[in-house]
């Protein structure tokens, strides 16, 4: 998933999520769709077994047998009753056939299961979270009485949560994580800033909710497997030198460890320039929207619309990714701060949820950094006010046109190596129908009602003053 992280911001209600079933295990871990039919929530029984090996279903009438390694299974359409290994299985509920397509009841998966993958399973079906087994992952939770105090969580394996806050709390959301409850679920702490914190599970998801009477952050470390929440107002870092770091060289093959800055730059006045990333590309198709949809060619599309929308309103553009080409994260950060860019947006898609999901950076736990060396991972950090100013606005525009909007931090690389005001736009289809998301009419209503959102910063900073180098710095030795 340093320092910095997380301010609180307005977080709005979204639509009401579809209703998911995650799945965590040693080989992988994932989401489902559910599906409801009559009063009952059914499974893909394939699409579970699938991540764990070789499996093929064939179906005969209104029999639909499957195959999962050396283990055979039959069903029949509207039996609550299944044949696995030759022996009877109670599904307690009907099978249901439904184009092929083979589902179960979701409370028959601890029946189900062990006989297919012969390995404990634990489900949790109110929260729809099921564990295939030893691989829960418990956390403890201690109030460390400094000035200001720390509120401080180890996890036993490490987690990358989503973090988002609204006035008065702040979230940890643990969605690929099997992150289960150790203690009680209601904690109380004898402490004026963070009052108590609550465990809870829902739809695919752990969550742990910190109360504040003051802005908090979050801060990660011990790779990951520690979560430090503290005030705001008394954990900001040591104010980063106004220099620029030296970037690594254009092709690495991993972050270099550390950045040098440039000495003694000039301030100059800084054109209002945007660089807009259109995530994924060439061999990284990111994720499959559908069957013939993938994010990398709806991104590269709303990419361009958005760069023609900024045009429209005087403000330059350019796109990173311009092209079906393979780009890494280092490269990404490379080009941008190369540029100098006044605010750097990366843009990704998602066929769940509807409306826009806003990302700024969730910097890594802060490293020891020695005179004018800054970490590769926390260029963001002497940015990230400009980030929040950014997500803010652009907010703010979807609102104004009644779009759904989210505001969130999270670890979404580049961002964390961008030395420019970031923000990640996650867009969702409007309604049901995830082809929405290529359609042009849709992108081009996002894409000007960003464009407005990234104009009123533009105004907002009039004649702005920037302290950056003359020239770009040159890999690999400082200036």
């Amino acid at each position: 998933m340093l320092a910095l992280l997380v301010v609180f911001t307005t977080l709005p209600a979204g639509s009401a999520d579809e209703k998911h079933l995650s799945v965590y295990s040693a080989a992988a871990n994932y989401s489902l769709p559910i599906a409801d039919r009559e009063g009952r929530e059914y499974i893909g029984l394939l699409e579970i077994l699938e991540p764990f090996g070789n499996v093929s279903a064939k179906t005969d009438g209104r029999r639909w047998r499957i195959r999962f390694g050396g283990i055979e299974a039959e069903f029949i359409q509207g039996r609550d009753r299944a044949k696995i290994r030759g022996r009877d299985v109670a599904l307690f509920g009907a099978f249901l056939l439904e184009s092929n397509h083979g589902l179960v009841p979701l409370v028959s998966l601890s029946s189900v299961l062990p006989r297919f993958l012969a390995t404990p399973v634990s489900f949790n079906e109110a929260s729809r979270r099921l564990f295939v087994g030893n691989v829960a992952n418990h956390y403890t939770v201690e109030l460390n009485p400094t000035n200001p105090s720390r509120l401080v969580f180890n996890f036993s394996a490490p987690v990358n949560p989503t973090i988002a806050t609204e006035p008065g709390r702040l979230y940890m959301i643990f969605r690929r994580e099997p992150v289960v409850l150790s203690g009680t679920p209601n904690l109380r702490f004898n402490d004026p800033a963070m009052p108590s914190a609550t465990y809870s599970e829902s739809n695919g998801q752990a969550e742990i909710d910190v109360r504040g009477t003051v802005p908090l952050i979050a801060s990660f470390s011990n790779e990951g497997r520690t979560i430090t929440i503290a005030p705001v107002q008394q954990a900001q870092p040591a104010p980063a030198t106004s220099q620029a770091p030296l970037m690594p060289t254009t092709t690495p093959t991993a972050p270099p460890p550390v950045l040098s800055t440039a000495p003694a730059p000039t301030p100059v006045a800084r054109h209002f320039f945007a660089v807009i990333d259109a995530s994924h590309g060439g061999q990284d198709r990111g994720v499959a929207l559908s069957d013939t949809l993938q994010e990398k060619d709806v991104v590269l599309g709303f990419a361009r619309q958005l760069r023609q929308e900024l045009q429209k309103r005087g403000i330059s553009a350019l796109v990173l990714r311009d092209s079906d080409a393979t780009l890494t994260a280092d490269q990404r950060a490379i080009f941008a701060n190369t540029v100098h860019p006044v605010i750097y947006v990366a843009l990704h898609a998602a066929s769940d949820g509807h409306g826009v999901r806003l990302y700024t950076s969730l910097l890594p736990a802060a490293t020891d950094n020695n005179g004018p060396f800054i970490s590769w991972d926390a260029a963001q950090a002497a940015f990230l006010a400009s980030s929040q100013s950014a997500l803010g606005a652009l907010a703010a525009a979807l609102r104004q046109q009644q779009i759904p909007v989210r505001t969130l931090s999270a670890q979404l690389r580049p961002l964390n190596n961008v030395t420019a005001a970031a923000v990640a736009v996650e867009v969702a289809p409007p309604g049901t129908n995830v082809a929405e998301l290529a359609s042009p009419a849709y992108q081009q209503t996002l894409a000007s009602t960003l464009a407005n959102g990234i104009a009123a910063l533009r105004d907002r900073q009039a004649a702005p003053q920037s302290t950056v180098p003359q020239s770009s710095p040159q890999p690999g030795a400082p200036q």
